[in-house]
């Protein structure tokens, strides 16, 4: 007897995309400072308001009537995100405002394109117009300080006479739109599209976003909780990941990474299954730094973890410098000016 595929069938067949991950939108020095997440993990209308504030970083996440946005309607960000960079990628200028097909993001994104499938599309997009974000955060270099919607607007331009959505007019977020600018963007697998639970979804993308070029990411459930901004409790979160990591181990269906639980640590851990494009796979070879540099680094970050530090530094990096000591020396100074004290 065969077992199924936890997976969504694969239902229009096609090439990869070029993703802007919305919680890494931020300059890549500060990866990895946004912990909270914006999209609910919920299928149903999720109206809690959200706070978080960390190391200086604030973020504020409203919803509307309709609830927040969720992890299934980001697919809409996504494929907008991918085809701007595409367009960039050939020489074109990005557009703040897209014009689509919907039938070509429903294909896109594995979704349905029956009626349902329509209706579900136009509902994610109120979604997304209506839940309100406030944060410091970075994307292009810029600072945002007021709020504003994952997408402005959304405008359905033809309909065919059953009231199905021809053609979609968006206007993104100046937030959104000034990362895609800077091309802050991360490869996506196409099979994200295919994972049936949300938690999927957001494991895989925090997987891809902290695991990236080594070989093994490892998280405590308990901050893993956090970065997912599930409501349950820890003892159901944690049967809740179980679950994923004993579906992963019989089929091998998460993308890109192998999810594990590690019972005597009570850790997630995330090992790269060398499927991640090269522009990602091929690491960026720091030699260790001399061991007197770390006094040096406590001064410049007064009361920081430099060893946490240099985990970030090490990640943001995109070549070798010159002089490894003195980089990261700077990058402790700018840290600490950013942050302030912890």
């Amino acid at each position: 007897m065969t077992i199924a595929s936890p997976l969504l069938p694969d239902r229009h067949p096609q090439g990869d995309f070029f993703v802007c991950d919305i919680l890494d939108a931020a300059p890549k020095g500060d990866i990895g400072s946004m912990e909270h997440p914006i999209f609910s993990l919920s299928t149903k209308p999720d109206t809690r308001p959200r706070k978080y504030e960390h190391n200086g970083i604030t973020v504020e996440i409203k919803p509307s009537i309709d609830g927040l946005a969720t992890v299934h309607d980001r697919d809409v960000l996504i494929y907008c995100i991918s085809a701007l960079i595409k367009g960039m990628n050939e020489g074109k200028e990005p557009q703040q405002v897209i014009r689509f097909q919907a039938a070509d993001l429903l294909k896109a994104t594995n979704r349905m394109t029956t009626g349902r499938g329509y209706t579900l599309l136009k509902a994610a997009m109120e979604r997304l117009a209506g839940t309100r974000i406030s944060t410091n955060i970075s994307t292009g270099g810029q600072e945002v300080f007021e709020t504003f919607g994952l997408i402005e607007r959304a405008k359905i331009v033809r309909e065919t006479r059953d009231g199905r959505m021809q053609e979609v007019e968006v206007k993104l977020s100046d937030w959104v739109f000034n990362a895609i600018r800077a091309q802050e963007v991360l490869t996506l697998s196409r099979e994200y599209f295919r994972l049936r639970k949300p938690l999927e979804r957001r494991i895989y993308e925090l997987a891809r976003k902290h695991c990236g070029r080594q070989r093994e990411w490892r998280v405590s459930l308990a901050v893993l909780q956090k970065k997912c901004g599930s409501g349950s409790t820890l003892r159901e979160f944690r049967r809740l990941v179980a679950a994923i990591a004993d579906e992963d181990e019989k089929f091998g269906h998460m993308p890109d990474y192998e999810i594990r639980i590690d019972d005597e640590k009570d850790h997630l851990v995330a090992r790269s299954r060398g499927t991640v494009g090269p522009d990602y796979a091929e690491a960026i070879s720091i030699p260790a730094l001399d061991p007197d540099v770390y006094d040096m680094a406590r001064a410049a970050a007064p009361g920081w973890d430099v060893r946490m530090i240099e985990a970030e530094w090490r990640d943001w990096a995109t070549d070798c410098p010159r002089n490894p000591e003195m980089a990261f020396l700077g990058f402790c100074r700018k840290w600490a000016e950013r942050r302030g004290a912890p």
